[in-house]
């Protein structure tokens, strides 16, 4: 008889174990609390027939550089990579442009076009040990030692106040604005070295291998990864909320059954006999606000102002590096501003799939307070149609989804945080605890396999899969990605 693996469920990071356990032999059900599997790779018609909106997230920096998907074959999904990684209206009808040729952006940013380069092209160039640093590699000493000293060295920089102040970077808004508008998908109090952190990964990503998304919509990436399943042998227990572990029959661990949490970790402690000095670690790990999202139907596309824009899927709204930094803050301090850091996806300029001949989806979100229930449709619609004006003329229908009501739909985003957990310094090195091996619990067969275990947020499986190969190991069967994969 197979040894049985029960993961809780199944957003990329359980389906990304699931697949590794079930291909490495083992008899594996996805435990679901939704009707509909995927978790934050879900798409659905949220407004009106024929229009697709991916509910959480849309756009996947990490996936094309993500050793578990390139295992994984990447080829399994049509992905949409554009020339235009990201855009950033400007008051007046500017624009600053990521091109992912990092030679058009230099060349659009004028006299910041060098600091730019000076930034992006170490990391760019090296970006395998970049996502290697910036994953389980924090919790031990790097193996590219000089990558590491240089990405550290950048994040002190650019992401605390003495940094900024005795070595400029960025000395025109509009440069100064790009760059705060990846900062700023941290969702924390800026500036902040983890949240440059983050916002370096992801430039690293844009001016290489790009800011991709699959045609057709996010539930690509879950449909795959749910028949490779199916193939080994796996199956799903949708429509099944688990609250209690205590009440699961996930087998026996003394036979070798495994238990993978891609959930909040907190679930973990309602098993019986956890060590207490375990469950007070994961009691003192911290969230941070949160996201409220609407999902528009257009009759058209945007009519942003600055052409250019309309070339990015990826568009953040804000204005200036003082106003988006003011909005973040605002946020951490428990209020929203009136006039906030809007992410916004435009999925159907490069993507006819997504909605009727000449109409187009939008997605947008601003982070507030955990547990909000503001409406985030009216200041979306606000800072949309200050750069893009007659935007709301285009509106047939719209869809919000509160904080609250997140945390209700997905109880993973604990208050409606969306990143697993608050982004700060101490939390890079203790997610959710400080170990070198942070998605094994102290219960004999039970680990995190969640955001909330490094190498955090982002749709590459990682948690997942490192959370199945520290299973396979402890049960004297290591496998790596090509033993299976390849």
């Amino acid at each position: 008889m197979a040894r049985r693996a029960t993961i809780v469920g199944s957003g990329p990071n359980g389906l990304a174990a699931a697949v590794a356990l079930a291909r490495a032999g083992y008899d594996v059900t996805v435990v679901e609390a939704s009707d509909i599997p995927g978790g934050g790779v879900r798409t659905l018609p949220l407004t009106v027939p024929g229009f697709r909106h991916d509910v959480c997230s849309a756009v996947h920096p990490a996936a094309l550089s993500s050793p578990f998907f390139r295992a994984f074959g990447l080829d399994r999904i049509e992905w949409i990579v554009p020339d235009a990684s990201f855009a950033h209206p400007l008051d007046g009808g500017r624009a600053a442009i990521a091109w992912r040729d990092l030679d058009r952006t230099v060349a659009g940013l004028g006299r910041d076009g060098r600091a730019w380069r000076t930034v992006v092209r170490p990391l760019n160039r090296r970006l395998d040990e970049v996502a290697e640093f910036t994953g389980d590699q924090l919790l031990r000493l790097p193996r590219h030692p000089i990558v590491a000293a240089r990405f550290a060295a950048r994040m002190l920089q650019l992401g605390t106040r003495a940094g900024r102040s005795l070595l400029p970077t960025f000395r025109t808004d509009a440069a100064a604005a790009l760059f705060t508008g990846v900062v700023a998908h941290a969702n924390t109090a800026l500036p902040s070295p983890a949240a440059t952190a983050s916002a370096l990964y992801l430039l690293a990503h844009a001016h290489s291998t790009g800011w991709a998304y699959p045609r057709g919509g996010s539930d690509a990436i879950a449909a795959v990864m749910l028949a490779d399943l199916h193939a080994h042998g796996g199956g799903v227990d949708a429509g099944h909320r688990v609250t209690d572990l205590s009440t699961l029959d996930w087998g026996d661990p003394a036979r070798g059954d495994l238990l993978l949490l891609d959930t909040a970790p907190r679930l973990a402690l309602t098993l019986p006999d956890v060590p207490a000095g375990y469950a007070r670690a994961v009691r003192r790990y911290r969230y941070g606000p949160a996201a409220a999202k609407v999902d528009l139907a257009l009759d058209g596309p945007v009519p942003w102002e600055n052409r250019d824009v309309a070339a990015a899927p990826t568009v953040h709204v804000g204005g200036t590096r003082a106003e988006i930094e003011a909005s973040e803050n605002a946020v951490a301090a428990g209020r929203v501003s009136d006039r906030p850091y809007v992410l916004v996806v435009q999925p159907g300029v490069l993507d006819d799939t997504r909605a009727p001949a000449g109409a187009q989806p939008l997605w947008a979100y601003l982070h507030v307070p955990a547990g909000s229930d503001l409406d985030p449709t009216p200041l979306v619609l606000d800072q949309l149609e200050r750069f893009a004006p007659g935007v709301r003329d285009r509106v047939i229908a719209t869809h919000a989804m509160t904080a609250a009501e997140r945390h209700a739909f997905n109880p993973a985003d604990v208050g409606g945080d969306i990143l697993g957990g608050a982004f700060t310094m101490m939390q890079a090195f203790r997610r959710p605890v400080l170990s070198t091996a942070p998605w094994r619990t102290p219960l004999r067969g039970v680990y995190l396999a969640s955001a909330s275990t490094p190498p955090g947020p982002g749709v590459h499986g990682l948690p997942g899969w490192r959370a199945a190969r520290l299973a396979l190991r402890d049960a004297g069967t290591p496998l790596e990605l090509d033993d299976l994969f390849g």
